[in-house]
């Protein structure tokens, strides 16, 4: 017997009537966890990732309580960040994910539009609580939460990287070994990654039509703009799109080169849309052009701290730095708030330098 004029998340749905479980502690756990699941599907539209990864959090954390839903309490959860951080070493915000995501299974099974409650006083004689509260959880004080050591990259970084990379080409080629064509991309990757100020997977998942002519720039021909179409997501919705108008000729030019005279040597070329091709006929991974940026930093000798990222954190701060007013910035990298871009933007001591020479020549002019 199934009750009706439930939602689909709900125990008498999930849990049929007058059906005897054989082990009722772990069934209804289970039961509880796949709830959760078409709530988050139906009601909020998230990813299947996303859930996912929710659910193996909580199974986590009811391992290390070693008790069921109806039997956790607040002290667990003290006792589980006290883990994470002394024993696991999980960053500040890992930690507050995996706490948001203990609180929302509590919020959905704790609700008496899902009968949760009800269903395990019926079984077990208690019910469950929430037992993320504000003051035993992290909270999210800042905007940007990365490694305090990540920075954006120096000009003079930026020139010795690509370079280097360029220098690999040439390498190659001069020694007769296989190779050439691949580091020839990656080099062009990094120039799109700087030069456009995108993330990796961005980067990773452009196609060759995404570039496309912009009337008040026909010098550009048709890499005028590039429109992006996996921008970073939040949580429950589609990648977010946006038109990143192009800037630096120069990485215009490698990109139209790259296109003209590289890609086309592929064997996939004409078959696959993707714009950096690997040598099998797929789509060139987030991993690899990770990997690939960390070899070239290795053997340069740079900060270890540095990673594709620094490539876009520097195109913000040498965007604002020659002049571009913060909000086109802002637009350009799909930043939704202005604070931050400001917390990507690192400027240079001769910038910072030249900025105080024209308020004191300001100052001292209106002090005569």
């Amino acid at each position: 017997m199934v009750r009706t004029g439930l939602s689909d998340a709900s125990a008498g749905l999930v849990l049929l009537d007058g059906v005897a479980l054989l082990h009722p502690e772990d069934a209804v756990f289970e039961a509880m966890l796949e709830g959760w699941a078409r709530q988050q599907r139906g009601g909020r539209r998230l990813q299947p990732k996303t859930i996912s990864d929710r659910q193996r959090v909580v199974r986590a954390f009811g391992a290390f309580a070693n008790a069921y839903p109806w039997c956790w309490s607040a002290g667990d959860i003290d006792d589980w960040t006290t883990h994470l951080i002394a024993e696991l070493k999980r960053a500040e915000s890992t930690i507050r994910s995996y706490q948001t995501a203990v609180r929302l299974f509590c919020d959905y099974v704790t609700s008496p539009h899902y009968q949760w409650p009800q269903e395990c006083v019926a079984r077990f004689g208690t019910h469950p609580v929430q037992v993320c509260h504000e003051w035993n959880t992290a909270a999210h004080l800042v905007d940007y939460e990365a490694d305090a050591d990540r920075r954006p990259m120096t000009r003079e970084e930026i020139q010795i990287f690509l370079d280097h990379a360029d220098g690999q080409v040439e390498r190659a080629i001069r020694l007769g070994r296989k190779g050439a064509l691949a580091a020839y991309r990656d080099a062009t990757v990094f120039k799109t990654i700087y030069g456009w100020g995108l993330r990796c997977t961005e980067t990773s998942r452009l196609d060759v039509t995404d570039f496309y002519r912009n009337a008040k720039a026909p010098e550009l021909g048709r890499f005028g703009s590039l429109q992006v179409r996996y921008g970073k997501r939040t949580k429950g919705s589609p990648p977010r799109r946006r038109m990143v108008l192009s800037v630096m000729p120069w990485a215009v030019e490698a990109v139209e080169d790259y296109v003209s005279n590289a890609r086309p040597r592929y064997a996939a070329a004409r078959e696959k849309p993707a714009l950096w091709l690997t040598e099998r006929g797929g789509r060139l991974q987030v991993r690899e052009i990770e990997e690939r940026f960390a070899d070239y930093r290795d053997a340069l000798g740079l900060d270890k701290d540095l990673v594709p990222h620094c490539l876009r954190h520097s195109h913000v701060t040498h965007q604002i730095e020659d002049g571009a007013d913060p909000a086109f910035v802002q637009r350009q990298v799909g930043h939704r708030h202005a604070s931050t871009t400001a917390i990507y933007t690192g400027v240079s001591g001769d910038f910072m330098n030249t900025m105080m020479r024209k308020v004191l020549d300001r100052a001292l002019e209106g002090g005569q």
